[in-house]
Parts: structure tokens; sequence; C-alpha cells
């Protein structure tokens, strides 16, 4: 019985050892920037509208929830183009150039 014991006793602290043990250094993967995010939240949009457009086209959508979701898709891509404008731009010579090209 003590054997058993002494078995479980070591078996149980090998494992919470293994689990909880934290080595001196941690490799983390590289910080991602708000730009990085809004390209990779931009790529899921336009997956979703063309998503959205093959399921329309096979009939699996009405029309009118076609144009809300299709319109809310729209909006949202275009929030995330402007403020990506934004970010790369910070200077504001982006507005300038278009307000000089008679924009």
């Amino acid at each position: 019985m003590s054997v058993a014991f002494l078995v479980c006793a070591l078996v149980t602290l090998c494992v919470l050892v293994y689990v909880f043990y934290l080595p001196g250094t941690l490799q983390m993967g590289p910080e991602k920037t708000r730009l990085a995010h809004l390209r990779e939240r931009k790529d899921v949009v336009y997956e979703n509208l063309r998503d959205l457009n093959f399921e329309f086209k096979s009939g699996k959508f009405p029309e009118a929830d076609y144009q809300s979701m299709k319109a809310s898709l729209e909006d949202e891509a275009a929030a995330i183009l402007s403020e990506m404008a934004r970010l790369e731009d910070p200077s504001g010579s982006l507005l300038d150039n278009r307000k000089g090209a008679g924009v």
C-alpha cells in the first residue's frame, strides 16, 4: 500500500511540475500593431463580402437581407480603410494632396 501511495504521489508531483513550470525566458511572438490588426480585419471583411455575394447568388439570402448585410460590411470596410490611411499618413499630407487635386 505504501509503495502505491508513493508512486501516485511521485506521478502527481511530476504532473504538477510539468503543468506549472515556467522557464526563465518565454518566447513571445511579434507585437501586433494597430495597423497590422486593421489589415487582418480588412481581409476578413473582404472575405465576408465575397462569401455573402456567393451565398446570395446561390439563393440562400433574400434581397433585403443581402442588401442590409452588404451595406453593413461595406461601411465597416470603409471605416477600416479610412483608419488605415490615417495611420499610414499621420501628417495629414494625404488630405492635402486630395484637396490640391480637386477631390
